[in-house]
């Protein structure tokens, strides 16, 4: 290829996306850099910066995948209440890809310290919400929602097991449900 000439690589912005998004599952947030991704992506260093001018902007472009790539179902199956269906989906979350989940909520929670992702942390709880008003009121769907990221974070910080009988227990009690006999 002559010298000045730019290869023609329409994927390369995503392959950096997905390279971000394993540099942080193994080395965690601290671990990514411009260098760290063009690595991961086998691109040069030039072409992270080049799509994404700041770490925040590859963040923000990682966990909006992150987000996209998480579609809940929330409708309850067969004879399932409302309870059911989410603790049935938080044992899928946790269940499926633990590494996944932990990944999720490192970005997630990223947020604190870096203001460029709390757009986007916040458009993921008001779309869960969202979803989860088709099937209640709209403040009981935002405490269900934070009743379940409260049950994944503590499986994910103690590497305790989880329980789904007790994560019904609880998301019954929010939506107002009767116990279980």
């Amino acid at each position: 290829m002559a010298a000045g000439t730019r290869r023609y690589d329409p994927e390369r912005r995503q392959r950096i996306i997905d390279a971000a998004i394993r540099v942080v599952g193994a080395k965690g947030i601290a671990g990514l850099s411009h260098r760290s991704a063009a690595a991961e992506a086998d691109v040069p260093l030039g072409s992270t910066t080049y799509h994404f001018k700041n770490l925040d902007d590859l963040l923000v472009a990682a966990l909006r995948q992150a987000n996209e790539a998480y579609a809940p179902e929330l409708a309850p199956r067969g004879d399932e209440d409302l309870a059911d269906a989410l603790a049935r989906l938080l044992r899928e979350v946790l269940a499926a890809d633990r590494g996944r989940a932990e990944l999720e909520y490192e970005l997630y929670l990223a947020a604190l310290r870096r203001p460029a992702l709390r757009p986007v942390a916040a458009e993921w709880l008001e779309s869960v919400a969202g979803a989860l008003a088709e099937h209640t009121d709209p403040v009981t769907a935002r405490a269900l929602v934070a009743v379940m990221d409260g049950i994944c974070l503590q499986v994910l910080l103690t590497d305790r097991p989880y329980e789904e009988p007790y994560a019904r227990e609880v998301l019954a009690r929010v939506l107002g449900l009767p116990p279980r006999q």
